[in-house]
């Protein structure tokens, strides 16, 4: 286990000895001149009953003291954000939170295209603590969210023939540039980007799945050249993978390579390429040695002791009673 805030620790430590320092040093002459003195007190003291009465208030108090012992530790350990703890949210996908970046290179009246979009939006029934998000050629469709009801809802409404979508906006909007043409490498730029503190490696796992073609038009100078993309998605800690449309030219499956994904053919089988790439998702970040920049929090356990410790105080006073 590691804290992030050792110094919460140091002051929870300093507060419980000065607690008992207080009560140790305090004065009790002023508590013992009012007590009254009592004849015959050794046989008092013998009688069962009194001895019973002891012992339960012995009980009582080290009951107390222990009770508030463990709510003060998993409060101060809490309060220190510790990591390297079990936690529901390293126990889905294998590993740390993942975020799930769906990149569109191709028209949604694309066969592949369209099968990625209806299997995305089965799938988000399935997620538990991922993020997902789409972008198409020059849209953010679905910023990173884990609404997963707007998510399916929009990804499925995408899905369907461009004739029973409604008002549901454009997929991508038509632009004409005067020096520029749209381009491969800025596409999946732009995706990247899509992931908060993209520039910078974080706790959460990142996958990017682009569907279209591996081609890159010919045209205007292009922002981001190959090796630009290659070094941003290293840098981030970005899995490229690809379900390519078309001719594969080589140069995705190179790009996916390098940062440990897969570029798979479209045919004969959408599904079957997106379930080999959701089957080998980005390894895990998440390690006991992992420090407090990185490494997520996992608060669920000290949590729980501090609420059971909570709980039983508050019931101890019954149990006393009976």
């Amino acid at each position: 286990m590691g804290l992030t805030w050792m110094l919460v620790v140091i002051v929870g430590c300093v507060a419980l000895a000065a607690c008992i320092a207080a009560v140790v040093l305090r004065p009790m002459r002023a508590e013992r001149r009012r007590l009254r003195p009592l004849a015959n007190s050794r046989r008092l003291t013998l009688l069962p009953e009194y001895a019973r009465a002891v012992r339960a208030r012995t009980i009582a108090a080290v009951v107390t003291i222990v009770l508030l012992a463990v709510m003060l530790a998993g409060s101060v350990i809490v309060a220190a954000r510790p990591t390297g703890l079990p936690t529901a949210a390293t126990q889905y996908g294998g590993g740390d939170p993942e975020d799930v970046m769906l990149c569109v290179g191709a028209p949604t009246t694309d066969p592949a295209v369209n099968a990625a979009l209806a299997y995305f939006a089965s799938q988000v029934d399935t997620f538990g603590t991922q993020r997902i998000g789409m972008t198409s050629s020059n849209r953010r469709v679905i910023p990173l969210t884990r609404d997963y009801q707007y998510a399916k809802q929009t990804l499925s409404d995408y899905a369907r023939p461009a004739d029973q979508r409604g008002d549901v906006a454009a997929f991508s909007a038509p632009v004409s540039y005067v020096d520029y043409s749209a381009n491969l490498d800025d596409l999946l730029t732009l995706c990247l980007t899509g992931f908060p503190d993209f520039e910078q490696t974080t706790a959460q796992r990142r996958s990017l799945i682009y569907v279209g073609p591996d081609t890159a038009p010919s045209g205007g100078p292009a922002l981001f050249t190959a090796d630009r993309l290659r070094d941003l998605a290293a840098t981030g800690g970005v899995q490229l993978n690809a379900v390519i449309t078309g001719q594969d030219s080589g140069g995705l499956a190179s790009l996916a390579g390098a940062t440990g994904g897969r570029a798979l053919p479209a045919g004969p089988s959408v599904v079957a390429s997106l379930d080999d790439i959701r089957d080998h998702p980005p390894a895990a970040k998440f390690s006991e040695e992992a420090d407090g920049a990185t490494a997520p929090e996992t608060p669920d356990v000290p949590v729980l002791i501090a609420l059971a410790a909570a709980v039983a105080l508050a019931g101890w006073p019954m149990v006393q009673r009976r």
